[in-house]
């Protein structure tokens, strides 16, 4: 049997020290599941954001994620905020919407709508894809922003 691979290193006292890599962990790629208590659109607006994201971040996020949840049918008008750190307010208050007890955007469902804030500046909104996040651009990491709350509807 193979020997797993290790990194080795000297400590400040010149000890020689051997750790195992955790390779495994770092290849495997996070993907969200499908929740089926939550509202099918939700899926449908994920899928429809993500046929329409660009490569790079085009700075409209909360524009995107509107037009997919529209055109997927999970609000049945435009929203009318302009900023995307508002997002959770008003599909709380008036597209029926919840905040769920999850503060990890890598653990919420697919089509969750995830809202960040930001000091003096509009904040940034994305959608929980399968296999990453979606606004006006892909991405397979979450937001470094801070975050605000994630959001869907049942």
């Amino acid at each position: 049997m193979a020997t797993p691979p290790a990194f080795s290193f000297q400590d400040a006292s010149g000890n020689a020290i051997s750790v195992p890599l955790v390779e495994e962990t770092a290849k495997r790629k996070l993907t969200a599941q499908v929740d089926p208590r939550l509202n099918p659109t939700l899926n449908d607006a994920a899928t429809i954001a993500q046929e329409r994201a660009h490569a790079r971040s085009k700075s409209l996020c909360w524009r995107y994620v509107k037009q997919a949840l529209v055109a997927s049918g999970a609000v049945d008008s435009y929203p009318k905020t302009g900023l995307a750190k508002q997002a959770g307010d008003e599909l709380v208050q008036d597209f029926g919407f919840t905040k769920l007890p999850i503060k990890d955007p890598y653990a919420a469902p697919i089509g969750a709508v995830i809202v960040y804030t930001a000091k003096g500046a509009p904040g940034h909104v994305e959608i929980r894809t399968k296999d990453g996040f979606v606004s006006d651009f892909k991405t397979d990491k979450p937001s470094k922003r801070k975050l605000s709350g994630i959001y869907a509807k049942a």
